[in-house]
């Protein structure tokens, strides 16, 4: 059984006897790719022809040979599309203003008058042996689902509550 490449169109079989004789050795899929060969011409090595029949009908249209607009008017077209012109350059060729370069924090942010200082210490602190203040540190109690907070210093060091068996916890206590 042969594999078909296209849908035939309804009552196409008519057209496909009528290039049955043109189809000499190509294949299916050949012919619905290229079409067949010597339907428009049986001289193979002809070259399309350039000149089509509404290039060679064609007539290019004729001034005709009397004025078609008064002196009045060209002159009058004239001084409008000069002036016209005019305008146009002088918007687009017009001097550009100074541009200020200073940022918005330049201009609005420093004023006279503030000196920066570092702020005083309350307490001495020791960074190796503090814990360090984070956000979860200091909202430790809106946090669900963790173990019982024992000291306010270090409330996520490891508790072992989860795996102590109840009677002893009853018992430490």
């Amino acid at each position: 059984m042969e594999k078909k490449v296209g849908k035939c169109l309804l009552d196409n079989w008519v057209e496909e006897r009528a290039v049955a004789d043109l189809a000499d050795d190509a294949s299916q899929e050949q012919i619905q790719r290229d079409g067949h060969r010597g339907i428009f011409s049986m001289n193979l090595e002809s070259k399309m022809e350039d000149m089509t029949s509404l290039k060679s009908a064609y007539k290019p249209p004729v001034a005709p040979g009397v004025r078609e607009r008064g002196i009045r008017g060209e002159l009058l077209a004239k001084l409008i599309t000069q002036r016209i012109s005019e305008e146009v350059h002088a918007e687009f060729n017009s001097v550009t203003p100074t541009t200020d370069f200073s940022s918005t924090t330049h201009r609005d942010f420093t004023g006279g008058g503030f000196v920066p200082l570092p702020p005083t210490t309350t307490k001495n602190h020791d960074y190796k042996c503090d814990q360090a203040i984070t956000f979860w540190s200091e909202n430790h109690l809106h946090i669900q689902r963790t173990t019982a907070v024992r000291t306010t210093d270090s409330p996520f060091k490891r508790i072992a509550q989860f795996s102590t068996p109840i009677t002893q916890q009853l018992n430490d206590q």
